[in-house]
């Protein structure tokens, strides 16, 4: 069990690589920018694997929902405090070969918006996660998905177009290696890596329900904690890259862009389509999410520098949580 759940963390990346790569390339045929590349095209293909996880666990008929609802509350926990302590560590370590140092060289105005954007659709999400009626998450549903739908509209719109833009790499299955490759190849790709995140999901479903049967640990904590790990984690090292040569708003952006669309599509998943009624690990994670979400934003407005103690303080909230949620379970 614990191999064949490896192996669906294994598909769940390869199919992110490969999806993402494509996606880059499909934005550079339409012409758009590196801002809409980044905040909202990069942006799905990197949150993809865990959003699919919950929708899986729905049509695969999983009883309780807390596989879904682990997946869903883990990865914003995961960015609003663990990746924040990435890019703070980063900063701090690199400070010496950065031109800026521990200041942030932000595009302000984006990251306060996407910030604000995610604290107060997950701050809504976790409210009616009290114990809201049916209708009340249904329409609440409706509304983020719209609300998504325009801020994705408003990032494409702002961001012109991708001439001059650096190219994404090689098309994997482009065997030519054309640039800008044709669109066959970036369709097909864009098809094969959903299969494998679609996959991985299914595996990683089964494999959960399994272990969490045979070793009586509850299917939330492990969705909750394991998920996040395993699709978000890897995905954040290039934040610390960014970090390391200076490039600040790539970094930051790459976390901010994947919570604005955690806190509003995987979650009307969530409402429309489970009972989500939060248990108290649960909430417990998703308070620790906004704080985190909330200091960010505090440092942002303050100056965008990345001191000590914040980076502890994020550190504490991920740690807290995590002791709570194995206790608790």
């Amino acid at each position: 069990m614990i191999l064949l759940l490896a192996g669906s963390f294994a598909l769940l990346l390869a199919g992110a690589v490969v999806f993402t790569n494509a996606i880059e390339w499909a934005g550079q045929r339409l012409d758009l920018g590196s801002g809409a590349v980044g905040s909202v095209l990069a942006a799905v293909a990197t949150a993809l694997p865990e959003s699919v996880i919950p929708i899986v666990a729905i049509i695969s008929g999983e009883q309780t929902g807390q596989i879904a609802i682990g997946a869903i509350i883990g990865a914003p926990f995961l960015l609003g405090t663990l990746a924040m302590v990435l890019v703070g560590i980063a900063v701090l370590g690199f400070r010496a070969r950065r031109e800026q140092r521990n200041d942030l060289r932000l595009d302000r105005e984006t990251t306060r918006r996407d910030l604000i954007i995610f604290l107060v659709f997950f701050g809504v999400a976790v409210l009616l996660g009290l114990g809201a009626p049916a209708l009340l998450r249904y329409l609440a549903a409706a509304g983020f998905v719209i609300a998504y739908g325009i801020y994705a509209w408003r990032s494409i719109a702002r961001a012109g177009s991708a001439e001059d833009e650096e190219d994404p790499g090689a098309l994997y299955f482009d065997p030519s290696k054309r640039t800008p490759p044709s669109n066959l190849p970036i369709v097909l790709q864009v098809l094969v890596g959903l299969g494998l995140i679609i996959g991985g999901a299914q595996l990683f479903v089964t494999e959960v329900e399994q272990i969490g049967h045979s070793y009586g640990v509850p299917a939330l904590v492990l969705a909750l904690l394991l998920a996040p790990l395993a699709t978000e984690l890897p995905e954040k090292i290039n934040s610390v890259l960014w970090v390391r040569d200076g490039k600040d708003a790539l970094a930051l952006g790459n976390i901010t862009g994947a919570m604005v669309f955690q806190s509003m599509i995987p979650v009307s998943v969530g409402l429309a389509f489970l009972d989500w009624k939060l248990s108290a690990p649960a909430l417990v994670a998703a308070g620790c999410a906004l704080a985190g979400g909330a200091l960010c934003l505090a440092l942002v407005q303050r100056g965008s520098r990345f001191r000590t103690p914040a980076v502890f303080s994020w550190a504490a909230l991920y740690a807290g949580a995590v002791g709570y949620v194995l206790v608790s379970g």
